[in-house]
């Protein structure tokens, strides 16, 4: 379930071509669980109609302050009480300005001046050309927004209606979604740097050939959205995965164990938490071959022998900073069978203070999957769930622990 759920959330169109992007916001939004409500400017309606958004939103769309169906004739107070944010998205350069200076000349302006600041936080989603963008005005305009404590969110790259292409496109709908779920998730581990390792690693045999495994990497990836989204900086290692980067991720992308060690060695010194979500091919080929190894009808196979890959996990947790307890070592089991004994033998093996089973065959690839939690004061189960609610749950859990 998304953090979002059982929010009320003001939905604000001011006028710009990435209006469209609004409509798929609020289906976005619905389907997380937020009611919708949108108020609309004027010079929103030359780009969306009220009756789309009434649609999506599946409530009546407010236009004017006039509005006659407020009894009080107070639509800028009830609205804005009723909210647990209002998100203006697209804000144009024009809406932004009349935010810095107080300007209340339609509903949507008046009603964020309106709002009780301290309960109601503004959220807004720039969209404008990319020169509009950069001009030094709309620059102190966004500055004196956030010294005045709205949330503005970051504006997208690339090509622009006008067909110019640059900085200044309102983000898409899934990109401001991620943002709204960190903005009301608990920062319960503001401050602090996590690292996390994703997916599987390939051990080359020649050119076209590999040794592998089935992991798809969505639980590191979940993990290293819910830190973010948890107010932590993160550094997400991932093997050969085809994902897309959660939002204000830092990401490596590796292919072998190898690869993969260094690149967590390189991060690790800056680590408060890091997390081996990373299914690591426990051996690879002695020797790679430059060339494909080919057949050659004699019905002999080639002969393969294998050496141990490093252990990432056993390496940082008996680093200095991982045995002194520094550097916060959180492992990953994944298991065929006997869960339980085969996890807590491997936490103790490796040195380190939590150890996470799963069992491999039955989550590999999919969206779902089942925890349990090994520590020094014994197991705790996390039943099933979505990849993303477990990940929530075990950051939490790793934020009481430090």
């Amino acid at each position: 379930m998304s953090t979002l759920a059982g929010k009320h959330i003001v939905l604000g169109l001011s006028g710009g071509i990435a209006a469209f992007k609004s409509a798929e916001l609020c289906r976005a939004l619905v389907k997380a669980g937020v009611t919708v409500q949108v108020v609309m400017t004027e010079a929103a309606e030359h780009f969306m109609t009220a009756v789309t958004m009434q649609a999506l939103s599946g409530r009546p769309v407010y236009t004017s302050q006039w509005d006659p169906r407020e009894a009080n004739n107070m639509a800028h107070i009830n609205l804005s009480r009723e909210a647990d944010a209002i998100v203006v998205a697209p804000a144009s350069a024009d809406f932004m300005a009349k935010l810095l200076h107080g300007g209340a000349d339609e509903l949507l302006s008046l009603m964020c001046l309106a709002r009780p600041i301290n309960q109601v936080p503004l959220i807004v989603a720039p969209a404008m050309n990319r020169e509009m963008w950069n001009n030094p005005a709309t620059q102190r305009n966004v500055a004196q927004l956030k010294a005045d404590g709205i949330h503005v969110l970051d504006v997208g790259q690339g090509d622009q209606a006008c067909g110019e292409t640059g900085d200044g496109r309102m983000l898409e709908a899934d990109e401001i979604l991620e943002d709204l779920e960190a903005f009301f998730s608990p920062n319960v581990l503001a401050g602090k740097a996590v690292l996390v390792t994703a997916g599987p690693t390939y051990e080359a045999i020649d050119p076209v050939r590999g040794i592998t495994n089935l992991s798809s990497g969505k639980m590191g990836f979940a993990i290293a959205r819910a830190a973010r989204m948890a107010g932590a900086s993160v550094t997400l290692v991932a093997g050969p995965v085809h994902l897309p980067t959660p939002r204000g991720v830092q990401r490596v992308d590796v292919r072998s164990a190898r690869q993969m060690l260094d690149a967590v060695q390189l991060h690790a010194d800056a680590a408060d938490v890091f997390i081996a979500t990373a299914a690591v091919a426990d051996w690879r080929p002695a020797h790679s071959a430059d060339q494909k190894i080919k057949k050659d009808g004699s019905g002999q196979t080639p002969e393969l022998s294998f050496v141990e890959n490093p252990d990432i996990l056993a390496t940082i947790a008996q680093s200095p900073r991982g045995a002194s307890g520094e550097l916060f070592c959180v492992g990953f089991a994944a298991e065929s069978h006997d869960l339980l004994a085969h996890a807590t033998a491997k936490r103790i093996r490796k040195g380190v203070p939590l150890l996470v089973g799963n069992i491999g065959p039955a989550t590999f690839g999919q969206d779902d999957n089942a925890l349990l939690l090994v520590d020094t004061s014994g197991a705790r189960e996390l039943p099933h769930a979505s990849k993303q609610a477990l990940a929530l749950d075990l950051i939490a859990h790793i934020a009481r622990q430090i």
